[in-house]
């Protein structure tokens, strides 16, 4: 029979620490299965994006052009759904220039600082015409958006929306609004040339 003092001992040490849990599925070192799945926590990752979203910027929507300010603009009903779909294109022209010279890119927000490196010395052949072509496509279009009355102003506001990416230009005023939707019309009108002459080939 125990005293008084063991049976005292024993309840305090069953009291120690949590109950064990005794169905609990685990893995091999012993730590328990967390119970949430992949699925669960994708959902609160977007959750918690989609009220971040809406907090900062206004936006109630799951449509990935909420994600830029290219899209939000178009979003808001400022500009339209031609004129972004000329201002996505010039930004992945722009991207792939960048992406085939080895030039890192010149927005912090959309790159990996880690990645940014240049190709090897000698280029093959095949790499050297896409950098050239790259180039080309890029000077071309730099030099529609600089040939626009007030050329200067208007390509440095759709870098900076399309490339950028700079949130402020969100508000920006209705004289520098114009200036994005100059550029974008003739990104748009060389886009339409572009596939046009491609159909007819």
């Amino acid at each position: 029979m125990l005293t008084k003092a063991q049976k005292l001992r024993a309840r305090r040490k069953a009291q120690l620490g949590r109950p064990r849990k005794v169905d609990a599925e685990r893995f091999a070192c012993g730590k328990i299965k967390p119970k949430w799945s992949q699925q669960d926590s994708e959902k609160e990752a977007t959750a918690v994006a989609l009220a971040a979203r809406k907090r900062m910027h206004g936006l109630d929507t799951r449509s990935a052009l909420a994600g830029y300010t290219l899209g939000r603009l178009f979003l808001d009903g400022r500009i339209s759904e031609q004129q972004r779909d000329a201002g996505d294109d010039y930004a992945a022209a722009m991207v792939r220039y960048y992406h085939l010279t080895g030039i890192p890119f010149p927005s912090v927000r959309a790159q990996q600082i880690g990645h940014v490196r240049g190709h090897a010395g000698e280029p093959s052949e095949d790499r050297a015409l896409k950098v050239k072509k790259a180039a080309d496509r890029m000077m071309r279009l730099e030099g529609l958006l600089l040939g626009c009355e007030e050329g200067r102003q208007v390509k440095a506001t759709v870098f900076n929306v399309c490339v950028m990416d700079y949130e402020g230009l969100r508000m920006m005023p209705e004289a520098q609004l114009e200036w994005l939707k100059r550029g974008l019309n003739v990104l748009l009108f060389e886009k339409a040339l572009r596939e046009h002459g491609k159909a007819a080939i």
